[in-house]
């Protein structure tokens, strides 16, 4: 079941998510959470951050996994998704490293990466709260087009238009990895809520496919229709295109 909230702008989507974020971790302190980066987030990592400042919300206790990383790329590299995590979130708050978890886009075997990575969530319980963003081609985290719905951790061809989209976080003339890995489809629905975040008109198809059209594999994240608790926080110009209020 998907519940909409429409905000007016980016900030308030942000707070309302942060908000969300901070309920679920001061009711279970000891929460999982699956992160996930890219600008939609910032804002929603910079009220966390304001909320932690004013005492309003400890992580200290809580753990974290993120969706996913380029393949090929070390974790100190300034576009990789572990080093967008600690400049946003995690180095600003009391965030514990012990309870970190990140997948390795340097790994040499990247198979028994994956495997690794959805190990280590089955070992903490699962992830509690799993915050997503969404593609302008329906991707959640970097499940493309026609991914499985059933597909767990595993190396992922990125399509054209999304390297090509990723491409700003990268310097001139930087090449931007092709594969990455992800969680996958299937990891994503065992979560016990999800919360998708969508911002801005270029996502209104995307969020109008995933909450009015078909749950298809053509739109990644209309699998979330499956999913028994959806909350989507967007702003007037992604629900633009919705019909239903």
């Amino acid at each position: 079941m998907i519940s909409v909230l429409r905000r007016g702008d980016a900030r308030a989507v942000a707070d309302t998510a942060a908000r969300i974020i901070a309920e679920q971790v001061r009711a279970r302190p000891q929460t999982v959470l699956g992160l996930a980066t890219g600008q939609t987030q910032e804002l929603v990592y910079a009220r966390l951050v304001a909320l932690h400042a004013a005492g309003e919300v400890s992580f200290g206790k809580a753990a974290f996994f993120s969706l996913d990383e380029y393949l090929g790329l070390a974790a100190d590299h300034p576009a990789s998704f572990n080093a967008f995590l600690h400049r946003h979130f995690y180095d600003r708050v009391d965030a514990d490293p012990a309870r970190i978890d990140q997948l390795d886009g340097a790994a040499i075997d990247r198979e028994t990466e994956a495997a690794r990575y959805e190990g280590a969530i089955a070992a903490a319980g699962g992830i509690d709260l799993q915050l997503l963003g969404i593609g302008t081609n329906g991707h959640i985290a970097f499940n493309e087009p026609m991914s499985d719905f059933r597909s767990r951790t595993r190396i992922v061809a990125l399509e054209p238009a999304t390297v090509e989209r990723n491409s700003a976080f990268f310097g001139a003339g930087e090449r931007v990895p092709s594969h990455a890995l992800t969680m996958g489809i299937g990891t994503i629905l065992d979560s016990g809520a999800a919360l998708l975040i969508a911002v801005g008109k270029d996502k209104a198809n995307a969020l109008r496919a995933t909450i009015e059209g078909p749950i298809d594999p053509c739109c990644p994240a209309s699998a979330l229709r499956l999913h028994p608790r959806v909350t989507v926080v967007c702003d007037e110009d992604a629900a633009s295109l919705l019909t239903k209020p």
